[in-house]
């Protein structure tokens, strides 16, 4: 199993972000992903610079990681033929080192460009002309779509790079599943959903397995109270399930929403503190239930330095043990 690096922009700013990103490849992790976001899920977490500027300077401060988005909504913020060029441009500054990681977007950040917010099954369908879209132009050429949602007049890649930018999808069941296996090279998911992943493989082409790219939050320390204060101050929004997460508008919204998470819910749910254990056997679960890929996320932008310390001395030789 690959372990990876989250570089989470909704707690740490753009120079510190391609900072991280360096020093995470020197701790040894395999892949590094980037979150897309307009806004923070709370106040207190701060910050959310442009994923795509700050993912140009990575391929400069990098050079052997795979680099990914986790996950970019193709849909409404950005149109699907501006995806497919910033992808594009990132695999070749990247040296084919980019995984386009798409989802159906979040309220949260997509209501920003005041086109309201579609119900689940019609960002579903929006996600997947998106996809047709990008793979359209991924494959050279003039390009025309005309779609229930999109349209696409005359566009060509002119900056083309070598190798073709593989495409991963978030699913969170079934339908998604069912309709996105046979269109996108990798899986995303949240959960370690053993079924999940059976079902994307048999959805598959040939039925032949692919890639499968989970999260896990962890919030690391040697004062365990101090990480567990931490996780529920920045990351108590996480337990409320991507059906949730996706309809809330803001972070006054995600604030009012886990107003009564108490600490004690969120260490339940997240690892906390220094215990190498726990997180090996989180990790575990993901492995047990089909994931190839796991980018662990550091809970706080100001304690990544010494995270990574952590990891390149105990959690990644425990993992990889």
């Amino acid at each position: 199993m690959r372990i990876g690096y989250t570089l989470m922009t909704e707690q740490a700013g753009p120079n510190d972000l391609v900072g991280y990103a360096a020093g995470a490849e020197k701790a040894g992790f395999d892949f590094e992903v980037m979150s897309d976001h307009y806004s923070p899920w709370l106040n207190e977490q701060g910050h959310s610079p442009y994923a795509w500027s700050v993912l140009g300077a990575v391929t400069q401060s990098t050079e052997r990681v795979e680099l990914m988005t986790f996950v970019t909504c193709p849909t409404m913020r950005y149109h699907p033929a501006v995806v497919a060029q910033k992808a594009a441009t990132v695999q070749a500054l990247s040296d084919g080192r980019f995984t386009l990681g798409l989802g159906a977007g979040e309220n949260l950040n997509e209501h920003v460009v005041g086109r309201g917010w579609p119900p689940a099954n019609v960002r579903h369908e929006m996600l997947a002309e998106a996809v047709q879209i990008i793979g359209g132009l991924f494959d050279g050429g003039y390009f025309n779509y005309a779609g229930d949602h999109f349209r696409v007049d005359s566009a060509k890649l002119w900056d083309l790079p070598e190798q073709r930018v593989p495409i991963a999808v978030a699913v969170s069941g079934s339908q998604s599943v069912t309709r996105f296996a046979p269109i996108a090279d990798a899986m995303i998911a949240v959960e370690p959903n053993a079924s999940l992943s059976q079902e994307w493989d048999a959805s598959k082409l040939g039925g032949a397995p692919s890639r499968k790219i989970a999260q896990l939050p962890v919030s690391w320390g040697e004062d365990r109270d101090a990480a567990i204060r931490r996780a529920h101050e920045q990351f108590r929004w996480f337990g409320g399930g991507w059906k949730v997460n996706a309809e809330l508008p803001g972070p006054a919204g995600f604030a009012g929403a886990t107003q009564f998470v108490k600490p004690e819910d969120v260490a339940a749910a997240i690892p906390c503190g220094p215990d190498i254990d726990r997180i090996v056997k989180q990790v575990g679960e993901f492995e047990a239930a089909g994931f190839t890929d796991l980018a662990l996320i550091q809970i706080g932008g100001d304690q990544q330095e010494a995270f990574l310390r952590f990891a390149e001395d105990s959690l990644l030789p425990a993992l990889r043990g």
